[in-house]
């Protein structure tokens, strides 16, 4: 048996690591826009990138390295270094060799980027900037603070598992997304820490399933960026290891930061959780809940608070999914507006859904009615504030 705890950190929780964010000039007044993790021990890495074609430099310069163990990620925002060729690769060895000169303790060090796609990385003002680095800060908040884009909000959150012959270990993560959120793996950055002894195969594995409930299942705007990055560092400095409890907090942890990238969605008001039931098998509702959160007549009738329950219904049909009218019901939280073939939907019941919708964060529940295939999705609302901030991103 084990415990699962809440406690503070984020990615410095676990034994051993260590993180801070900067500014380098890279945002306007004095914003961190430079951050870094570091463990004082070599560390097996799993990782998770996006489904993008045009995958960025720093995807690119990672899997060209091959099988590694390392100990130090550099992440800097407002630059995506993506489009960028092979000088963005270079730009990226040119920036690491220079981290490695200054700090002799970091080896195979890996870069991360977030930002406007098709410029060089500001390499110059990295380098410079980077002598600022303190490899014994653990300021997990500032870390998570640097990385952000377009988030309104900081996202990070650590718990530890305390096992009954008395030892324990920890798992912290950090994550930024607020746009370009798809729920096509990864759908944005998440940095993962844990001092548990646990092997590479083991923890990709756990990472790979984990990724398939969470951060494949969120969707902000249905785009998915060119530098969607998940990395897991594991040093192993407690010694301790339970595989169904590591991937119980692993899962719970990447799903608080999927639903805290979703309910910060760009301009969004309400955090929406899309739950598929009754679906021929679960790759059937998978499709169909990800419909859900990626439609975007759902999305504008979601900002109107409009229970147009007929949405819903239509895309679940266009999602191509084995459906029918005579099997299918629909839930707005306890509210049911459709069963069966039924139309319940009246002048007494449209305030009561109304009602569900002006909440910040609700359920809308789609039961096909024909096996027990099942899927959870979650999506937000989109309106006029999305427009604005893409519209003048680069500005």
């Amino acid at each position: 048996m084990y415990k699962i705890v809440p406690v503070e950190g984020g990615v410095c929780a676990a034994e051993g690591f260590f993180a801070d964010g900067i500014h380098i000039g890279l945002k306007k007044e004095g914003a961190k826009d430079l951050a870094f993790v570091y463990s004082n021990t070599l560390c097996t890495i799993a990782s998770v990138f996006t489904t993008n074609k045009m995958t960025a430099a720093p995807i690119r310069h990672f899997r060209a390295k091959g099988e590694f163990k390392g100990n130090f990620v550099l992440i800097n925002s407002k630059n995506a270094n993506a489009m960028t060729g092979q000088a963005g690769i270079d730009d990226i060895d040119e920036v690491l060799q220079s981290v490695c000169s200054m700090f002799p303790s970091i080896v195979h060090p890996v870069m991360s980027s977030t930002g406007v796609i098709g410029v060089r990385l500001p390499k110059a003002k990295i380098i410079e900037g980077a002598k600022q680095i303190d490899l014994g800060k653990r300021d997990g908040v500032a870390a998570s603070e640097a990385i952000m884009t377009t988030d309104t909000f900081a996202k990070r959150i650590a718990f530890e598992v305390q096992l009954d012959d008395g030892k324990s270990f920890r798992i912290g993560a950090m994550a930024k997304g607020a746009g370009m959120i798809n729920p096509a793996m990864a759908t944005m950055l998440c940095f993962i820490t844990t001092d548990a002894a646990v092997g590479k195969a083991a923890m990709q594995d756990i990472l790979d399933e984990c990724v398939h409930t969470t951060f494949n299942a969120a969707s902000v705007d249905g785009d998915t960026s060119t530098n969607d990055t998940v990395l897991v560092m594991a040093n192993g400095k407690s010694g301790a290891f339970h595989p169904k409890a590591f991937k119980e907090v692993l899962e719970n942890i990447m799903l608080f930061l999927a639903k805290e990238m979703v309910r910060d969605g760009e301009g969004a008001t309400k955090l929406v959780t899309y739950k598929v039931t009754g679906a021929v098998n679960a790759k059937e509702a998978e499709i169909a809940a990800k419909a859900l959160s990626n439609s975007l007549l759902v999305k504008t009738a979601l900002f109107g608070q409009d229970p147009n329950w007929g949405r819903i219904a239509s895309t679940v049909g266009a999602s191509g999914i084995m459906c029918d009218e005579a099997f299918l019901s629909i839930w707005f939280d306890d509210v049911c507006v459709y069963k069966k073939g039924t139309l319940l939907f009246d002048e007494k019941l449209e305030p009561l859904a109304a009602a569900v919708m002006q909440k910040s964060a609700f359920t809308i529940h789609c039961d096909i009615g024909l096996q027990d295939g099942e899927f959870t999705a979650y999506g937000c609302d989109l309106g006029h504030e999305y427009v604005k901030i893409n519209a003048d991103y680069r500005t």
